[in-house]
């Protein structure tokens, strides 16, 4: 526990100047009983889970042994990821403030479960889908991000797994300028007349190899520097935890992935 207690500090001081900023305490009754943890506390645990990729509450719970229940834990840890995407929405807005000229927009899959357990699956089935990619097929949801040249965060959207990577451009980009870089699953000329505006903002399509469509040296330079978002998926993934098969409701599924992604964004 001690070994903790200075990363769980730092964390706190951070979700502290968040708090303070956007007045977290309105959220707390005044009257009635108290919450057993603040929501200050409830909030820098779970982005310490995220950041230390603790694979469950339980573990969490038995780290820390908070002057509650385990239940309770659980309960407060789900109810209070609302607040944690004020914090995410507030980081992504400053990111865009200051974002490089060089853009990037991908998605990657997100499974809710083991495939062989797919056809069970309960919790999240009113939002997970079936979706064949090349000879793999996964039951889930899919992240879609934009992300500037630093890697900073500008915009987020979760989708079911059919969705046309397509369709949610041009509503993620909204109030966003510069040259978006994606990859062959975005080709559309439609799509790039739609989002072209003149001086201000430009997508590029990696072509893919069967096309006789050319790009220039230019071009060719700034594609290749989409494995910056690459970067921001396999971290996620790999060290704070986004992918979970564990949560027993939607809003822990929920909760997690936005505690990953503000862990990931925050510290």
């Amino acid at each position: 526990m001690k070994a903790f207690i200075p990363v769980f500090n730092a964390i706190r001081q951070v979700v502290k100047f968040f708090s303070k900023q956007l007045h977290f305490d309105k959220y707390q009754s005044k009257t009635g009983r108290k919450l057993a943890l603040p929501i200050e506390d409830i909030l820098s645990l779970a982005i310490f889970k995220q950041k230390n990729y603790i694979a469950t509450k339980k573990s969490l719970y038995h780290i820390f042994k908070p002057k509650c229940s385990y239940k309770t834990l659980v309960v407060n840890l789900n109810r209070w990821f609302s607040l944690a995407v004020i914090i995410l929405v507030l980081l992504m807005k400053i990111n865009r403030q200051n974002a490089h000229l060089v853009k990037h927009i991908d998605s990657t899959e997100i499974p809710v479960c083991l495939f062989k357990n797919a056809h069970r699956h309960k919790t999240m089935k009113q939002y997970a889908e079936f979706r064949k990619k090349g000879n793999a097929v996964f039951y889930g949801l899919k992240l879609h991000i934009i992300t500037d040249f630093k890697r900073q965060l500008l915009s987020i959207n979760f989708t079911g797994a059919k969705i046309d990577d397509r369709d949610v451009v041009i509503k993620m980009s909204k109030g966003l300028t510069g040259i978006f870089m994606a990859d062959a699953g975005y080709i559309s000329d439609k799509l790039a007349r739609e989002f072209y505006q003149e001086h201000n903002r430009v997508l590029l399509a990696k072509p893919r190899s069967n096309m006789k469509k050319m790009m220039t040296a230019f071009e060719e330079m700034l594609c290749r520097t989409r494995m910056l978002i690459e970067i921001n998926f396999r971290e996620l993934k790999l060290f704070y935890g986004l992918v979970t098969s564990l949560p027993r409701s939607v809003g822990g599924y929920l909760s997690n992935y936005i505690y990953s992604i503000l862990a990931y964004q925050i510290v």
